[in-house]
């Protein structure tokens, strides 16, 4: 007997913060043109790299909001769960991309070291402090969605980065107005580049996990066995799945052994709904699947998980 105690897919994790991406992309994309201007006319590479780095952060906003809409479209008999995992796969697709800026920014850094050309550092001074500020402003309009969307951390961690690059390229800005050290321009560049790979390492990290359908962080599988043990008739329960579709929807499924007198109607139906209730209130898992089976069928069962 299969029990789901909730079929209906609402907003998802990104959908909730439609608004706040928006005005995060809005913002980059103002900024990162500012910032590649301001690179053309000073010949900053450290302010060129906070603009490619800007450009794919606005890209990865894009694509969540992309993916977002794209989840939103209705469950059919051939995806029956929609089009949730798009999602997943555009903060992929964001990963790949911060992996790409790093390593373009990376070689033409080397391919400077020798020979540093001349910065105009009023311009990119000016420029990068506008950056800072509006990284400032993107983080605080993202700081408690990040919590609940693996896209929305993704948009939040670049954007972090995109701050502490807009400091190293204010700090080279200021090395060579009151020194002359020219090379502080490229040494800053290849800063950058170093602070966008581990957050991209980060963000692929948790991708491949919700592709791999891993047990979400802070999810004890056996305490939830724990709970499920402790409902009165429950004798034993296998084959525990714990997985994500995508952010801020968990699913769970489990096989439940019962007292052979429990599984009359009314004594499923309050197994059933102790289950669902200790899910939902302990483990913030509404999407889950139950399947009864009495006592006496338990030796028959062959469990495919512990």
């Amino acid at each position: 007997m299969g029990h789901d105690h909730n079929h209906a897919h609402g907003l998802t994790a990104t959908g909730r913060h439609r608004g706040r991406l928006i005005a995060v992309l809005a913002i980059t994309l103002s900024v990162m043109l500012i910032q590649l201007v301001g690179s053309l006319l000073s010949g900053s590479l450290a302010l060129l790299a906070d603009a490619g780095h800007m450009l794919s952060d606005a890209a990865g906003v894009f694509i969540a909001l992309m993916a977002m809409w794209i989840a939103a479209l209705p469950a059919s008999d051939l995806r029956t769960y929609g089009y949730q995992r798009a999602e997943v796969l555009a903060a992929l697709a964001n990963a790949l991309i911060l992996v790409v800026v790093a390593a373009v920014i990376f070689t033409e850094a080397i391919r400077r070291l020798g020979s540093a050309p001349e910065v105009h550092t009023d311009i990119m001074l000016y420029a990068a402090i506008l950056g800072a500020a509006a990284n400032l402003v993107s983080l605080l309009i993202l700081r408690r969605a990040q919590q609940e969307s693996l896209n929305v951390r993704g948009a939040y961690l670049e954007v972090l980065g995109d701050l502490l690059g807009s400091f190293a390229v204010i700090a080279a800005a200021l090395v060579i107005k009151f020194t002359g050290y020219l090379a502080a321009d490229t040494i800053a560049s290849v800063i950058i580049a170093l602070m966008i790979l581990p957050r991209a390492w980060h963000l692929l990290r948790e991708v491949v996990d919700v592709l791999l359908e891993a047990t979400p962080k802070g999810v004890e599988v056996s305490m939830i066995r724990e709970h499920i043990l402790s409902v009165a008739g429950v004798v034993a329960v296998h084959d525990i799945h714990i997985w994500t579709i995508t952010s801020g929807v968990p699913v769970f499924s489990a096989h439940v052994v019962v007292e052979d007198g429990m599984l009359g109607a009314r004594g499923a139906d309050q197994v059933l709904d102790k289950l669902t209730t200790c899910l939902g209130s302990h483990f913030d898992t509404e999407h889950c699947t139950f399947q009864l089976e009495p006592a006496s069928h338990y030796e028959h069962e062959s469990p495919q998980h512990a």
